[in-house]
């Protein structure tokens, strides 16, 4: 069985970007991390040591986003790495990171996001 935890739509301030600007100026990203595990004892304990505890998740996305990156690869890779290394019971997830306001003229973009899905260049299995 693969039941999903997904934080959607976590807001973070952040300084990420190769550009002087987005890094003195920073810029708000949306993040949304999602786990797939098995959570079927926890379907039948209502015990939270039966499930992966989403708080620790939330604060796992917080404290990397707020370390400096040049690239939102980097910062969803090491959402990534952190949440399999803390939460072994997650098999596998996805991290999305949308960059609200890109430096350049996007009158026509809503924003810029990576995913962390695959094993392409800019994304990374988890």
């Amino acid at each position: 069985m693969k039941d999903m935890i997904e934080l959607k739509g976590m807001r973070f301030f952040a300084y990420h970007g190769c550009f002087e600007s987005e890094r003195k100026n920073g810029n708000y990203f949306d993040v949304t991390l999602r786990c797939f595990a098995d959570l079927s004892a926890a379907a039948e304990s209502d015990s939270l040591e039966d499930t992966i505890d989403y708080s620790q998740l939330f604060d796992i996305v917080k404290h990397e986003m707020a370390i400096p990156s040049d690239l939102l690869e980097n910062v969803a890779g090491r959402i990534a790495s952190r949440v399999k290394r803390e939460c072994p019971a997650v098999k596998e997830g996805s991290v999305t990171i949308s960059k609200n306001n890109p430096p350049f003229d996007a009158s026509a973009l809503e924003g810029v996001m990576v995913e962390n899905v695959g094993a392409a260049a800019v994304t990374i299995n988890f």
